[in-house]
């Protein structure tokens, strides 16, 4: 298998079960928030300042169906964070050995000649 073709079959599964899985994720609170409504902890919580975002809350804003908005939520992070990763992973990748082409002109190997006095 080449590295395209995996990395290809890497994005489609990932996209996939970003839509699936954020599609059927459940609306009720997890383990953390319930122990947190339930000890009091939660009356602290504040308003988050991005909460109005077009992705805030697990959702798309204007998709008025819950479960359609989380999955094109899932879709959309999992698609922003392998654009980002990519991006980096690009950005600094290792060069490849130098061609013919673009070799230096002189040899930095060989010794130098001794600098003339004045």
């Amino acid at each position: 298998m080449t590295t395209k073709r995996f990395l290809a079959g890497f994005l489609l599964v990932s996209l996939v079960l970003a839509g699936i899985v954020s599609y059927y994720a459940s609306a009720s609170p997890d383990g953390l928030e319930k122990v947190a409504e339930d000890k009091g902890i939660s009356a602290k919580e504040k308003d988050h300042s991005l909460e109005d975002s077009p992705l805030g809350d697990y959702g798309v804003k204007g998709v008025d169906d819950a479960r359609l908005s989380g999955g094109l939520s899932g879709v959309i992070g999992v698609g922003a964070v392998l654009l980002v990763g990519g991006g980096l992973f690009w950005a600094v990748r290792r060069r490849g050995p130098a061609t013919a082409d673009t070799a230096p002109e002189h040899d930095d190997t060989a010794p130098s000649e001794p600098a003339r006095k004045g």
